[in-house]
């Protein structure tokens, strides 16, 4: 007898649904699946053989064949569990079908019959809805991440027995129910604050022009003086994150299997801190069945590189495709994967390898050289992708004392939020550009009307410092968005000579 069971498999950070078919027919014993089913799909067969042998009914000693189609797309993981060994109870007449055609079913089996979790929910649940399925049947663990999804009614299942009374009409399973309004909210609160940091007032500064323009940032300073705290806390400064961009940022941790157990929605900008020691795979994704790397799990938020010159030069390299595109397209031979990687970058290193070139407390040991080579081990095209290059000083005692707190993130973000709004007005009718940091050369000879003694200062910044073509181009950008703080559609000589103070590297001669 043959059966069918919708299930779904996830290609990149969307789904798409799999028919698994189940053909019994008389002869020697055997079980094949077909379909380029891959690892753990392979090894399934011993998993669905043991569970339905212990939940108390028959497996057939037959011909078996699961077909998962379509059959020319690879597919990868221990989801199709579930399906396939209801497929077979369907086949045999152990269980009725009347509502089988009705519910798209995946999960992992444990021996014992248990069904445990799996990835992408999420991007399952929306490809269930898409394709006009009543029903979508999951672990229970899985039920909270897909209950965000509106219009499926989405069933938690704890076991095959479970699952099969169900398909029965014998009992009813659970239904997700998530106020999602409410569940947004709560959420969306950060659990830090930008009050929390004591003095940095130039610091601060730097970090909300960064975050109303979206512009990458690189802060030099020695140990101790705040880098990776001021890093933390660039999230609560970000605007709000819509929805859309919740249930996308989501799909990319449920794919890549770092979304927690029972948390169905990520509503706060993600900041992703990787090791220095990360490989380049690691950072931009990749694998033999390429997974999401920290650029993506980052979408949306702060990738933040603690001790920049420490990472390999291969693996700094790699940064330049999504920093550029906001995206990482990962090619192997069988398959291309395009990924989300819209993130802001920020990143932080000591100025020489001793940490304390520039400390008046402290005496650098490094030599002049040694603080060039140490800053030249960050290369030019990586720089140049860099909008701010901050100085971190050491925090003062008398900063450090004071009782009271500083201004907090929310305030802050308001100021955010209305330059942000300014620029999605001008940049209205650009596809692709929604923020400063990513005017093209014809946006800034549009957008970047400097007035005359603005004009003047630029001049000599050029001669006197010694800007660079790309240097000049990155002060306007930051201008740009100073003056949307500031509320002022012309770049005045305050906003261009704040710009300029934020590129300290190009007044050194670096990059």
């Amino acid at each position: 007898m043959l059966a069918r069971v919708r299930s779904a498999a996830v290609l990149g950070i969307d789904a798409y649904l799999v028919d698994v078919e189940t053909d019994i027919a008389n002869g020697l014993p055997t079980f094949a699946t077909v379909g380029l089913p891959h690892g753990a799909v392979k090894e399934g067969r011993e998993r669905v053989y043991s569970a339905i042998a212990n939940t108390g009914y028959t497996f057939p000693l037959k011909r078996i064949t699961v077909n998962l189609a379509p059959a020319d797309v690879r597919k990868e993981g221990s989801a199709f569990d579930l399906p396939i060994a209801v497929g077979i109870l369907a086949a045999t007449e152990q269980i009725g079908v009347e509502r089988l055609g009705q519910v798209v079913v995946l999960g992992e089996l444990g021996l014992e019959g248990a069904i445990r979790p799996v990835r992408g929910a999420l991007p399952v649940a929306l490809a269930a809805r898409a394709a006009g399925a009543e029903a979508l049947v999951l672990p229970k663990e899985n039920l909270a991440e897909a209950g965000v999804v509106s219009g499926l009614k989405v069933l938690g299942a704890s076991g095959l027995a479970e699952l099969a009374d169900f398909l029965d009409g014998k009992l009813e399973l659970p239904v997700a129910d998530v106020d999602l309004s409410s569940l947004f909210a709560e959420r969306a609160r950060e659990e830090v604050d930008f009050a929390e940091v004591k003095g940095q007032a130039h610091a601060k500064r730097a970090l909300e022009v960064a975050a109303a323009g979206s512009h990458n940032l690189l802060m030099v300073g020695p140990p101790g003086s705040g880098k990776t705290m001021l890093a933390r806390r660039l999230p609560t400064i970000l605007p709000h994150m819509s929805l859309e961009e919740a249930l996308e940022t989501t799909k990319i941790h449920s794919v890549a299997g770092v979304l927690a157990l029972g948390e169905s929605l990520v509503a706060r900008r993600p900041f992703r801190a990787p090791h220095h020691t990360i490989s380049d795979a690691g950072l931009i994704g990749g694998g033999s069945y390429p997974r999401p790397g920290e650029v993506s799990l980052a979408h949306g938020g702060v990738l933040f590189l603690d001790e920049l010159p420490e990472f390999r030069k291969n693996v700094l390299e790699v940064l330049r495709q999504p920093l550029e595109d906001g995206t990482v397209t990962i090619a192997r031979a069988s398959m291309s994967l395009t990924y989300p990687a819209r993130f802001m970058l920020a990143a932080a290193m000591n100025p020489c390898p001793c940490g304390w070139f520039g400390d008046p407390q402290h005496t650098c040991s490094c030599g002049s050289q040694g603080v060039l080579r140490y800053l030249a081990r960050v290369s030019g095209p990586l720089l140049d992708r860099i909008d701010l290059h901050l100085e971190v000083p050491t925090v003062a005692y008398q900063a450090l004392a004071e009782r009271g707190v500083g201004e907090p993130s929310d305030a802050i973000r308001e100021r955010v939020d209305r330059a942000r709004l300014v620029q999605r007005e001008r940049f209205a009718k650009r596809p692709g550009v929604y923020a400063n940091a990513h005017m093209a050369p014809r946006d800034i000879r549009s957008f970047c009307r400097v007035s005359d003694a603005a004009d003047a200062l630029l001049r000599t910044a050029i001669s006197r410092l010694g800007l660079s073509a790309r240097g000049y181009h990155r002060v306007l950008k930051i201008a740009r968005t100073v003056a949307d703080l500031d509320g002022q559609p012309e770049l005045e000589p305050k906003h261009v000579s704040e710009a300029i103070q934020y590129r300290s590297l190009d007044r050194r001669g670096i990059g």
